[in-house]
């Protein structure tokens, strides 16, 4: 842990693994803080930054409420690895190209959906929630899509000596639209309670209410179907890489960093939030990516209470997307991704050359885990050797 604040304003205190924290970040967990729901303290974990309401890297621990926003838009985005018995030392840039092309064919990216709903035999066990009800045949289409942004199929070199795959990819737009409502609806009731809330973005729902029973079912809904868009994506990126190289595949890790559960901490049964926040429990496999041009860990949890039993879900980012489009130069972002086959650089909304996910744009990976040495042992380190970015 890198520090510890208490101030007279805050209820309870902030432990943070992140330093520096730029002044948005620690406003916003400031804010936690001084909630009414929270208890505890408020853990930051080394790749904080700046969020909706709640950063973007933080742990909280509520007594019988849940908060929409503290789990955040991509209900159950995550990460899925998964390792081959292939030698990295013997994989070409020609095979690498060769299988991006095929997952290309087969995994559609951005905005993209598939044209028909694809099988999940969890589609009859869809909660009878309005929103649910509503978004559910458009998100038979969107189930083994990446999505945009962020999201991302890597072919990786571990130093391990074997080629592992990654993804990183959310609920879609059915998480998104949960979120939305459940958000709206909190922060309507907290109105009607007149609830003293540090920001609005904060609105909660007591568990004991009809709207949070139908917030943790969808939620949990979307969860399972954000492991299992993961898994779908996985499974036809493995078939893509095995027609191009002969190899085998061990058991793959699969975990969400966007989520709420109800746990056992500190001598009691309490609502933790992973707001881009994995579980690492004692001997838990996770996931730490870094950026497109920068390595990833395996790593296992070292069940740090003060963590909550949580750490990092990436690199997180030091530059915004648009300050990472106006500020870097394609020369310097070329740089930063050479010998890794990605694709061209796009466009954001203002028609400028999109650098958003540009190395430059992210926190250094290894001061990440560095940081956090007591809450995860490094397992695999994985450098990036071909990119599909959403």
């Amino acid at each position: 842990m890198k520090w510890v604040k208490k101030e007279k304003t805050q209820r309870i205190p902030i432990k943070s693994w992140c330093d520096p924290i730029d002044d948005n970040a620690l406003a916003q967990a400031m804010n936690l803080a001084r909630h009414p729901a929270m208890v505890h303290h408020v853990a930051l974990m080394p790749d904080c930054h700046q969020g909706y309401g709640m950063p973007i890297g933080g742990v909280i621990a509520c007594r019988d409420v849940v908060i929409p926003n503290a789990v955040g838009v991509d209900i159950g985005c995550g990460m899925c690895a998964l390792k081959t018995d292939f030698p990295a030392d013997d994989l070409t840039t020609e095979a690498i190209k060769s299988i991006m092309g095929k997952i290309r064919e087969v995994i559609p990216v951005g905005f993209k959906r598939h044209a028909q709903p694809q099988p999940w035999n969890r589609w009859s066990d869809a909660p009878s929630i309005p929103v649910v009800e509503r978004e559910l045949e458009k998100a038979k289409c969107q189930l083994g899509t990446l999505g945009g942004g962020n999201h991302f199929v890597e072919i990786q070199s571990g130093d391990d000596g074997a080629v592992w795959l990654m993804i990183h990819s959310g609920s879609r737009n059915f998480g998104k639209q949960i979120a939305d409502v459940y958000h709206r609806k909190a922060q309507a009731l907290c109105r009607t309670w007149h609830v003293d809330l540090p920001h609005k973005d904060l609105a909660f729902l007591p568990v004991d209410t009809p709207e949070a029973e139908a917030y943790i079912a969808a939620m949990n809904y979307a969860l399972d179907f954000a492991a299992e868009n993961r898994r779908l994506m996985m499974a036809r990126a493995a078939r893509c890489v095995a027609r191009v190289i002969d190899c085998g595949f061990e058991a793959e890790v699969n975990i969400h960093h966007n989520y709420a559960a109800r746990e056992h901490h500190y001598g009691e049964n309490v609502w933790i939030h992973r707001k881009g926040a994995t579980a690492a429990r004692a001997q838990q496999m996770g996931i730490i990516p870094g950026s497109m041009g920068t390595p990833s860990y395996i790593v296992e949890g070292l069940d740090n209470p003060e963590s909550f039993a949580s750490c990092s879900h990436g690199a997180g980012r030091k530059m915004g997307r648009a300050q990472a489009s106006r500020t870097l130069t394609r020369e310097a972002c070329d740089r930063a991704m050479a010998g890794i086959v990605f694709g061209r650089w796009g466009k954001d909304r203002k028609g400028r050359t999109d650098f958003g996910e540009a190395p430059q744009a992210y926190k250094d990976i290894e001061d990440v885990i560095v940081a956090q040495r007591d809450l995860i042992r490094p397992l695999v380190k994985l450098k990036p050797l071909g990119v599909i970015k959403g």
